[in-house]
């Protein structure tokens, strides 16, 4: 599996699960990474970090001065080793030195060496809250922190340095910490000095160190296994609530639809007994009988019948309205609204405005075929409402994220696989 290929997967699941963007760099890493293990020495400049490393390595590879001086990631393969020197974690370092140590402290790290001038104290609030959160990370992932108090030989009395030694075990008490000096360790190799090397604290730092870089591979396996699967139960539970979500949707879908096919129903049949009394009349319809200019301002007969058909009609379109109304059908949709106002309802656009004798009503409430016509083009405008337009909309979201979650899964299968 090329890198481009762990791109597209790694993009593939954060659309799903943005906030896995460390674990996921991590996995990465842990897949693509060479056998032997990284180890990053992190810790506030001026620490003494990189004169450790250097006494660890046997050879002065790491740039060593009082000023500021680490502002990259400087690293460097040795006896199958990769040792980072990290920037050091200070409060006014520039934004890309913070994306360097972040990257090595939880990117690149198989081990951590937290580096602590015992000159400078107790551990401050920075350096304290960032030990918390790796301690807290080794009950997840078992990547081992090591926890050294540099420049040991700069405290003189030993009655303050046990001082400093009890608080900091206090500040941190699930690690052990360990004292070294790296300048007495540099002057009892070069002078041929065992004592003052052992008393340097650097063989028992590189003791711990190697007990470490044991339990490496499988702290690795470990840490993969609970990130794919700590993925997968993400993905999966996102899946599951999204998917009954969707069920949830999808019956309120229906259920609003049969609640409105239905309600049409009933109200229409309510329409056909109202308007027997309007229309099954013997004898003449008056209604037919056109006003001459003779009774052209006279209450005639036909007038009459007509006001009643009126009535009638506009009784009907009224229960109609307000059925349509309850179930959020309030104006035409936007692409068949005029400037006319009047004649932008449903009730016009499905019933036209031409009624006016029996035989309108007749053919309207109880024609079969116009009683289906009636149904249908009411459910389309009900169909086309605001509610049901955003309804649609939530099931189309609902079901892209479903699908951007299947796809999130294969590709976590895939990283599984070149695992």
């Amino acid at each position: 599996m090329d890198m481009q290929n762990f791109e597209g997967a790694v993009n593939a699941i954060l659309a799903v699960l943005p906030n896995r963007e460390t674990d996921l760099a991590r996995l990465v890493r842990l897949i693509t990474a060479a056998a032997y293990p990284t180890i990053t020495v992190i810790g506030k400049y001026n620490h003494g970090k990189s004169r450790l490393l250097n006494e660890l390595i046997g050879h002065d590879i790491f740039s060593v001065a009082d000023k500021r001086e680490t502002i990259h990631l400087a690293e460097h393969i040795h006896q199958n080793i990769s040792w980072l020197d990290a920037p050091g974690l200070d409060a006014d370092v520039a934004a890309v030195d913070d994306d360097y140590a972040f990257n090595a402290i939880w990117t690149q790290a198989d081990i951590r060496l937290f580096v602590h001038s015992i000159r400078e104290g107790e551990l401050d609030a920075i350096e304290h809250q960032l030990l918390q959160q790796l301690v807290s990370d080794f009950q997840t992932s078992q990547r081992q922190t090591l926890l050294v108090l540099t420049q040991l030989d700069q405290m003189p009395d030993q009655q303050v340095l046990a001082h400093i030694q009890q608080s900091i075990r206090d500040q941190i008490p699930d690690l052990n910490a360990l004292s070294v000096s790296a300048t007495r360790h540099r002057q009892g190799v070069e002078n041929s000095k065992p004592l003052l090397v052992e008393k340097s604290g650097i063989v028992k730092l590189q003791q711990a160190i190697e007990l470490a870089i044991s339990q490496v591979p499988n702290a690795r396996r470990h840490e993969k296994n609970q990130l794919f699967s700590g993925m997968q139960q993400q993905l999966t539970q996102l899946q599951t609530e999204l998917a009954q979500t969707q069920q949830k949707l999808q019956h309120m879908q229906q259920q609003q639809r049969q609640d409105f096919d239905e309600g049409l129903i009933k109200i229409l049949d309510k329409i056909r007994e109202d308007l027997h009394p309007i229309l099954d009349i013997t004898g003449q319809d008056d209604a037919l009988v056109p006003d001459s200019f003779a009774t052209m301002f006279k209450n005639t007969a036909g007038k009459q019948q007509r006001a009643k058909v009126q009535i009638a009609y506009s009784r009907a379109c009224i229960d109609i309205n307000s059925h349509l109304i309850r179930h959020g059908v309030v104006g035409l949709p936007e692409d068949q609204q005029t400037h006319v106002k009047s004649l932008d309802t449903v009730i016009v656009a499905v019933f036209g405005i031409s009624v006016k004798f029996r035989e309108h009503l007749r053919t309207l409430f109880y024609s079969d075929v116009e009683r289906a016509r009636l149904q249908r083009e009411f459910a389309f405008y009900f169909e086309k409402s605001a509610g049901r337009a955003a309804l649609v909309e939530q099931l189309t979201q609902l079901e892209k994220q479903l699908g951007d979650i299947a796809q999130a899964q294969t590709a976590l299968k895939m990283l599984e696989d070149a695992a």
